[in-house]
């Protein structure tokens, strides 16, 4: 059986990337008084990238217990079809389609080949390929309806959340008033002890992209609490990518519980 901090993990190691020869985007917007829901969605809406695939470098930073690794894996992208991760020397490695999600363990010789209901379980709610790439996108993984939520401010961002947040999970998504991409995506399952974040703590510009440069994760399960630092390296955008992928005979299967 794997546990959820365990999946927490496996699915951290798929996600996070950034953009090569980039610039970092300075983030000197001011928040305006009275800016509607309307406006924020329409200005988060012009933001989302546009790539057709995007390979980089991953500086992971993981920290449980107290204690902490290092190491770097290589991603790739195909932008609506595929990530794919792979750890050094193929020790372990990632794939996620629109319509399954593999990995398997070297180390341990393990796989899991599945669908994204394992993702589902984990954020308390229904998610799919493209809200994970928006996820990692810094775009909103919430379908946004100006009717649904309403607007407020909180220190540096604007903040949106629903007007009406749901017995099972609370929503809060922050934007930063500079580019309107995410500054923070929180989800709290108070009944659960669960609660997950994602904070983007810098943007790159990249062929007139704005994309995440710097990220955190911190997911929290009752007692227990997982710290992951991401940074994103030697990114290269729009070239020729190869995504292989083959389970090992004679693995042995993870089973969710």
């Amino acid at each position: 059986m794997i546990k959820t901090q365990q999946l927490i993990s496996c699915i951290v190691l798929i996600s996070f990337f950034g953009c090569k020869s980039a610039k970092s985007v300075a983030n000197s917007g001011e928040l305006e008084e009275g800016v509607s829901v309307k406006q924020i969605i329409k200005s988060h809406n012009k933001s989302v990238a546009d790539f057709k695939t995007l390979q980089s470098k991953v500086k992971i930073d993981y920290t449980k217990d107290n204690k902490s690794s290092g190491y770097t894996v290589t991603l790739r992208v195909e932008k609506g079809k595929t990530i794919w991760l792979s750890a050094t020397l193929g020790l372990a490695r990632a794939k996620i389609t629109p319509d399954n999600v593999s990995f398997y363990d070297k180390l341990n010789n393990q796989y899991f080949d599945g669908d994204f209901k394992l993702l589902s379980d984990l954020l308390g709610t229904e998610i799919d390929y493209q809200k994970l790439e928006n996820l990692l996108l810094g775009e909103a993984i919430f379908e946004l309806n100006k009717s649904d939520f309403e607007a407020s401010t909180h220190e540096k961002s604007y903040v949106l959340a629903p007007k009406k947040q749901q017995e099972l999970f609370e929503i809060f998504l922050l934007f930063n008033p500079t580019h309107f991409k995410m500054d923070s995506q929180q989800i709290s399952q108070s009944q659960e002890s669960r609660f997950l974040e994602i904070d983007y703590l810098s943007y790159q510009k990249i062929e007139n992209e704005t994309l995440p440069k710097q990220l955190k994760i911190i997911a929290v399960e009752k007692d227990d609490e997982t710290i992951i630092d991401l940074e994103f390296k030697s990114v290269k955008l729009n070239e020729e990518l190869r995504f292989p992928f083959r389970i090992p005979s004679g693995y042995e299967e993870i089973i969710l519980d």
